[in-house]
């Protein structure tokens, strides 16, 4: 059966109540409106509640940083009301926005043209953050209900520079339910924007029903992709090369892309559905083969497609929520329990038949009501939402694989990105950024900003294999801060760019623990991130992306300070603000041979090396 979400568990320290019955006379369609305090800005909450009841409870967890519950109830079933919150805020230090669908346009649009996103199950994140030039967050609101519908925007006001910005629930059409409650959290402490978001998916991490899954060591190591190197044109013999080779590079899992079903090439979906190994016929044989070379295998599915001449079309008629036109596909619809079974049967067979290790599974944005579609029990659905019932799905596709597989991996990719993905996969990769360094950067970054301890990975790096080495380098130095997912034929690139791959790989594996897991501090979001760092107690990795002085303060007093050099010029300025001591510099090409050794003093001013393209500098403080 269809039963709402639990209201999420209230915490201690509540300092408003606020009921309100907003119920109108029969045809009276006012809206109404109220308003409640949360971390100082006034918030008002505008909308027809129709029979509905509405109550909010805010809580206060730390000085600037509150959180409202808005439950709402009903009688007898009806649709949840459209409420929009809305609030106001003067522009004073706000530079710029971050939300998940920003990418490199992270400024604030004007309030008659706001910045807005809407988010849901399998699409983006309810969150926005306004931050400074300090890199300072200036206000970060968010929803806990990444299940519906949710529109977060902002925009500034030309008349009078204040901020106006808003949240709108329940946008969507919704079946009847008696209670429904959804929390808002806002964060105005004078902290760094990257903080505030990590709060943000600790909050959500903690809400009921949005556990993140766990991460198996693999997941966070490198990995092949045969997407951008094979395309569709995938066969046993050559991606066993590639293991070989990839192996002894330091990757430990190869990711067979889209092509291993179907011996169509149209780069369509016309035959998606059957997952018959149509290129890799002997498909056991193969993984097998992959294992006694030492590494993994995950398959690609297309989750929610059935192709109009795939063999299993027919089984679905009048089961599906749309017709893709133009890739002769149709999206499954899942409140159908014959359609979770099927798709959940399709991996446990593979785990089970195969032994594959884990799987890519791609267009899960599908799996989304359409204006036409009925939100009501019967005629076979179980379900009346078709967000429940991805969710029930993609629940029990975790559940059921476990069962055959502990350690199974599960991608997704941007923009299903959300907090509930997290309880579903366990690796999120960058959106598609073929040969584009700065926006693998950018998505990576982004993704790590929001994912706690998910495995982040990037798209798949490649390159010319013209280019030289230097430039080839600048497409892993971009995604140094997350697991690297290689696509490139390694038996074709030159020796040169071997050498540079696996030098970096081990380079990035001796030190994941900081890259992964040290403290990041990503600045400059409006630029695009030229310098980003990753410190633990003991480590600092920066990488420069532009010409900017890379400056250390004494909580930066580290054993070992390494800058990576992924800019044009040669030129290092490190700018001590705090005395740091003597360090001895040791410095290395893009092939890791090192080229130099000096003294250096963190102690009196500004120190300027020189660090070869896509090198690094290495330095290690030197006991008295």
């Amino acid at each position: 059966m269809d039963h709402g979400r639990p209201a999420p568990s209230l915490r201690a320290g509540f300092l408003v109540l606020a009921v309100l019955h907003l119920g109108h006379p029969s045809g009276l369609q006012a809206q109404e409106s109220t308003a409640f305090v949360l971390a100082g800005h006034e918030v008002a909450i505008e909308g027809d509640l129709g029979p509905f009841a509405l109550v909010t409870e805010i809580s206060a967890l730390e000085d600037g940083l509150e959180v409202a519950q808005i439950r709402l109830t009903s009688g007898s079933p009806a649709p949840p009301p459209s409420l929009s919150l809305t609030w106001s805020m003067p522009a004073h230090g706000i530079y710029g926005q971050w939300t998940t669908a920003a990418r490199f346009d992270k400024a604030l649009g004007p309030d008659w043209g706001m910045t807005a996103v809407s988010s849901m199950l399998a699409r983006h994140a309810p969150v926005m953050a306004l931050f400074g030039s300090d890199d300072g967050n200036r206000l970060t609101f968010a929803a806990s209900d990444a299940l519906n519908t949710v529109v977060t925007r902002a925009g500034v006001r030309e008349e009078n520079a204040r901020v106006y910005a808003g949240i709108d629930l329940f946008t969507e059409r919704h079946q009847p339910v008696t209670h429904v409650a959804v929390e808002v959290r806002f964060d105005a402490r004078r902290v760094p924007f990257s903080e505030a978001l990590a709060g943000v998916g600790d909050w959500w991490a903690t809400q009921d029903g949005y556990a993140p899954a766990e991460v198996p060591d693999l997941a966070r190591l490198p990995m092949y992709s045969t997407w951008y190197s094979y395309h569709q044109s995938v066969d046993a013999a050559s991606l066993l090369k590639e293991v070989e080779i990839g192996k002894a590079m330091g990757y430990e899992a190869i990711i067979i892309d889209d092509g291993w079903q179907t011996l169509d090439s149209q780069r369509g979906y016309a035959f998606t559905g059957d997952w018959k190994p149509e290129r890799i016929p002997d498909m056991k044989g193969f993984v097998d083969d992959v294992h006694e070379r030492g590494m993994k295998v995950l398959l690609w599915y297309a989750m929610s497609l059935m192709g109009e001449r795939a063999e299993a079309h027919p089984l679905f008629e009048g089961k599906y929520l749309r017709y893709w036109d133009g890739q002769s596909a149709y999206a499954l619809d899942p409140r159908y329990p014959e359609v979770r079974d099927y798709i959940i049967g399709t991996y446990r067979s593979a785990i089970q038949d195969w032994d594959v290790d884990g799987f890519k599974l791609d267009f899960l944005g599908f799996f989304v009501a359409t204006d036409t579609t009925v939100l009501e029990l019967g005629e076979g659905r179980d379900y009346a939402s078709v967000n429940r019932a991805t969710d029930r799905l993609m629940t029990d596709v975790m559940l059921e694989l476990r069962k055959v597989k502990p350690d199974v991996m599960i991608e997704f990719r941007q923009n299903y990105i959300g907090p509930l993905m997290r309880k579903y996969g366990n690796m999120f990769r960058a959106g598609d950024s073929p040969n584009a360094a700065v926006d693998n950067r950018v998505r990576t970054i982004d993704l790590r900003l929001l994912s706690g301890s998910t495995a982040v990975h990037s798209d798949m790096f490649m390159w010319h294999y013209s280019e030289p080495v230097e430039e080839a380098a600048l497409q892993f130095l971009n995604i140094l801060f997350s697991v690297p997912q290689l696509s490139v034929r390694l038996e074709d690139i030159p020796e040169d760019h071997r050498r540079m791959v696996t030098h970096y790989t081990d380079y990035w594996r001796r030190n994941r623990q900081t890259l992964l897991d040290g403290r990041l501090t990503p600045r400059s979001p409006m630029a695009n991130y030229p310098m980003v760092s990753a410190a633990t107690e003991t480590r600092n990795i920066i990488a420069l992306y532009d010409d900017m002085a890379v400056t250390l303060h004494s909580g930066h007093g580290v054993d070992e300070i390494h800058i990576i050099n992924a800019k044009a010029s040669t030129r290092v300025v490190i700018d001590p603000v705090d005395p740091l001591g003597a360090y001895g510099a040791r410095t290395f090409d893009v092939l890791g041979r090192q080229v130099s050794e000096e003294p250096v003093s963190l102690s009196r001013g500004p120190v300027i090396l020189d660090v070869p393209r896509s090198g690094m500098v290495q330095l290690t403080r030197v006991n008295d």
